[in-house]
């Protein structure tokens, strides 16, 4: 568990046959979601929407650090990115019940929609996989969805490392996630609405995602921790597929393979 909570760090440092939905764009903005919370998006090239959903101390920036982002547009994709709401340039609401009920999923939703958009696919990662996993709860458009770096913890209401990392957001001294906080506050990220986040996180049991009939490509780095679980995670799916790519949790989504795997599983 350690290596993990290491690898986290470490990213934080380091931090075509498909038609056209809509003509060429290259646009940012802010959205006003469904709380009058506003959601600072961005929205680049044409084809086939792909809605990319980042994870847990990240931005929609961080997309723009991987091979993914560019390869993506260059094979004719439309690349949404966004900061999810108390990251970026997004509104960090203080209390909890900015983040319960799925907020940050019904952010996505309200942005396509205000984006005009019929149908789309989504990739997430790390945490950006909770989410995902619950718009394909909530959001019948979404065409593929992709889930990197994520095992079947999450399927877990009372998932420990969750629970952890809100403990140690909230000032309880956790030896583990010393290094994730001094991050967080020598950065100067909110540290309050990072933990409201972990405090409110969304669970899937795994009796839903059984129900779950769009193509599902489950993808993890061949040196993170939790390689077997994601095996495990794509059993569960009626209609995944299962690939492994070079990298530990914080590297295998910034590399090459990562981006021809998810480009490939997207263009069948």
């Amino acid at each position: 568990m350690r290596s993990r909570y290491l690898c986290l760090i470490l990213v934080l440092l380091t931090c075509n046959p498909l038609s056209a939905q809509d003509p060429a764009r290259d646009s940012t903005g802010y959205f006003v979601s469904f709380d009058k919370t506003k959601i600072y998006y961005e929205d680049r090239g044409s084809g086939f929407p792909v809605v990319l959903v980042h994870g847990f101390i990240n931005t929609g920036e961080t997309w723009k650090r991987t091979d993914l982002f560019k390869s993506l547009q260059e094979a004719g994709f439309r690349v949404i990115t966004l900061d999810l709401r108390g990251n970026g340039n997004s509104d960090k609401p203080h209390n909890a019940e900015g983040y319960a009920n799925d907020a940050e999923a019904r952010d996505i939703i309200g942005l396509v929609s205000y984006l005009k958009i019929n149908l789309y696919d989504v990739v997430g990662y790390s945490r950006g996989s909770i989410i995902t996993a619950r718009l394909l709860v909530h959001d019948n458009r979404i065409r593929k969805a992709v889930i990197g770096g994520m095992g079947t913890d999450f399927t877990n209401p009372e998932w420990p490392r969750r629970i952890m990392f809100y403990r140690a957001l909230s000032g309880d001294s956790i030896p583990e996630l010393a290094g994730v906080v001094k991050y967080i506050k020598d950065s100067k990220l909110d540290q309050k609405a990072l933990a409201m986040m972990q405090k409110e996180q969304p669970s899937t049991p795994m009796s839903i995602l059984a129900k779950f009939n769009q193509p599902i490509f489950v993808v993890v780095g061949d040196a993170d921790e939790d390689k077997d679980k994601a095996r495990e995670l794509a059993s569960i799916f009626p209609n995944a597929r299962y690939a492994i790519v070079p990298g530990d949790h914080s590297g295998a989504m910034r590399s090459k393979e990562f981006a021809s795997e998810v480009i490939s599983f997207l263009r069948r």
